[in-house]
């Protein structure tokens, strides 16, 4: 889960934040869309918006849950488990846990300054489906629930 702030939130905030995700979502598809392709610094706003509301509504999401008041969710639960169960699996492994098979990907979180050297991995499961594909609303469930794990950043040294 995010890093929490002090600050407690309360459900009102992720009604919020959910509204104004509607409004976003629909520009930075179509932002996502045209620039999909394209190499270096591209200026895109919409996107990177929506991205900064999605990573504050994580954090109160994880937030809620921390204090009770929202459980935690399936992929939650089973990440935590299969995270505890294969502490060492490599990229790209796939494990069974309940009938299913699960996929552990790293993602670069962290990159050094010069852009050439990863200093920092997220771990995520992702469900497989039956053709040995990822399941895509899973693995959109796991970008809602830790949205700042499809954010790579440059490290300031």
């Amino acid at each position: 889960m995010p890093k929490l702030n002090y600050k407690l939130h309360v459900i009102r905030e992720l009604t919020d934040i959910n509204n104004e995700l509607v409004s976003l979502k629909d520009m930075a598809d179509r932002e996502f869309t045209a620039s999909y392709g394209l190499t270096g610094m591209v200026y895109r706003p919409h996107l990177d918006t929506y991205m900064q509301i999605c990573v504050k509504k994580a954090e109160i999401l994880a937030c809620l849950k921390n204090q009770g008041i929202l459980p935690l969710s399936k992929i939650e639960l089973i990440s935590a488990t299969l995270d505890s169960l294969h502490k060492r699996a490599k990229n790209h492994t796939v494990v069974e846990y309940e009938g299913d098979h699960y996929q552990r990907r790293f993602l670069p979180l962290k990159l050094s300054k010069s852009g050439k050297v990863v200093q920092k991995w997220a771990r995520i499961w992702l469900l497989q489906q039956d053709n040995e594909k990822v399941d895509l609303q899973w693995e959109n469930q796991v970008k809602e629930i830790w949205p700042t794990y499809f954010l790579i950043r440059i490290s300031d040294l």
